[in-house]
């Protein structure tokens, strides 16, 4: 079994970029986005709608949305990596499952589409064995959980 693993610290650009993705997440954000540009727009007749109050939108919304790119970037890469990491961990865990998907993401699209192709032939021949079984006259078909306490028991 592997050693455990003292967490690094995540380094600042992390640290500020998942609370940025946390907080621009927020409905107060939205609503705060939202009042500024109410704002903005209820001050055009006053500056009349001059080429400077329209550059102060286009500005702030361009700096803003080029700066959102990569805090939501940093925020997925987070995301997919640790759900990566829990879905190796479970088929690792799993004795029944293929050791052999663990880091999958890291194949070229044509294997992940061959792999896929495997899945959706297994998928398709489960759904005909369903259909073709006779219907399980003792109501509602058990759960695996329910499959797995009768199995142990034999």
């Amino acid at each position: 079994m592997p050693k455990p693993r003292t967490p690094r610290p995540a380094s600042p650009f992390s640290r500020i970029a998942r609370w940025l993705a946390r907080a621009t997440g927020e409905p107060v954000t939205a609503a705060a986005a939202t009042a500024i540009v109410v704002v903005w727009a209820l001050s055009g007749p006053i500056f009349r709608f001059s080429d400077t109050w329209q550059l102060i939108i286009n500005t702030g919304t361009t700096v803003a949305t080029f700066l959102m790119v990569f805090v939501i970037q940093n925020s997925q890469n987070t995301d997919s990596a640790a759900v990566q990491l829990k879905l190796d961990e479970l088929i690792r865990a799993v004795s029944t499952a293929k050791n052999s998907r663990l880091s999958v993401e890291n194949l070229d699209q044509k294997d992940l589409d061959d792999i896929r192709e495997e899945y959706q032939e297994m998928a398709n021949q489960a759904r005909q064995s369903e259909t073709a079984a006779p219907k399980n006259s003792g109501g509602a078909r058990r759960g695996r959980k329910s499959r797995q306490k009768s199995n142990s028991r034999m």
